[in-house]
């Protein structure tokens, strides 16, 4: 197993949550499921972390001021845990030196999911109408968590558009990664964790892999949610929503869709999210 952080980066609503469970139930191969307040891993833009490391409150520190440092407490990679959520778009600082890079990481997990579907996502997570939230997913200069007047339990993370911050990820050349589709997470499960499970050198026999799988169901989850909530989630709409795909179609309105399609068909189409003669002349 190779040395330092796996990163699991995602664009917000595109599976993370769900990645973080399988791995924690497989890692755990308890007689029941993990609970959801206890899953594993760090946070790349926790503050009470990076103030840890860096030794110092960063209370003080403006967002540009602590990116700037980042670097250098990611590269105290074995001070966390193995596995930490990203979803920072694929950057580079002022010097010129990546946000993440080779020097305390192991590798890479990227998880990509239909805009179509993470438009309405991304509205239910952050309790905001769709149109606000399509703005989001268009916006190439949008940074989650920046408020200049609050100190935020997260740094600003820099997310860019869409197909931007997936770009950012997969033509990076400095950390491997290993990329999975939502859909075949949904579609074909064991095949596509297993294949992850393998990258990130755990235990990826089927019978492994399938329990954690069944620990890790949608409603499994949602029903951990009833019971305790869920300390990820922002709005009052509960954090599990769909867990599915081809949803978001029928929620966007044509010209919605219309305005996904000039921004990101190129990107949708290298994850085939553009079959041929799945859309009108309205977009629908």
């Amino acid at each position: 197993m190779s040395e330092g952080i796996y990163w699991l980066a995602s664009y917000p609503k595109s599976g993370n949550t769900w990645l973080r469970t399988f791995i924690s139930n497989l890692l755990s191969d308890a007689d029941k499921p993990v609970d959801i307040n206890s899953l594993l891993g760090d946070h790349a833009a926790d503050r009470l972390w990076l103030d840890d490391v860096l030794g110092f409150s960063s209370a003080d520190l403006s967002d540009d001021e602590l990116q700037q440092l980042r670097p250098a407490v990611y590269q105290w990679g074995e001070r966390v845990s193995r596995y930490v959520k990203i979803h920072d778009a694929y950057s580079y600082c002022a010097d010129g030196s990546p946000l993440i890079g080779r020097h305390g990481t192991a590798g890479a997990v990227y998880l990509v999911r239909n805009p179509l579907d993470v438009v309405p996502s991304l509205a239910n997570h952050f309790g905001c109408n769709l149109e606000q939230a399509l703005a989001i997913a268009l916006d190439s200069e949008y940074v989650l968590s920046r408020n200049p007047k609050l100190y935020l339990a997260q740094t600003g993370q820099w997310l860019s558009c869409w197909s931007g911050h997936v770009r950012s990820w997969l033509e990076q050349t400095d950390v491997p990664v290993h990329v999975m589709r939502y859909e075949d997470m949904l579609d074909k499960p064991l095949q596509t964790f297993a294949s992850v499970a393998r990258f990130l050198g755990l235990p990826h026999d089927s019978q492994a892999v399938a329990k954690a799988l069944r620990f890790s169901d949608f409603e499994v989850l949602v029903e951990q949610e009833k019971r305790g909530g869920f300390r990820e989630r922002l709005s009052n709409q509960p954090f599990f929503n769909k867990g599915k795909s081809g949803y978001g179609r029928s929620m966007l309105s044509p010209q919605q869709i219309q305005r996904i399609l000039q921004a990101h068909a190129p990107m949708m189409e290298r994850f085939g999210y553009l079959d041929s003669g799945a859309f009108d002349e309205q977009g629908r």
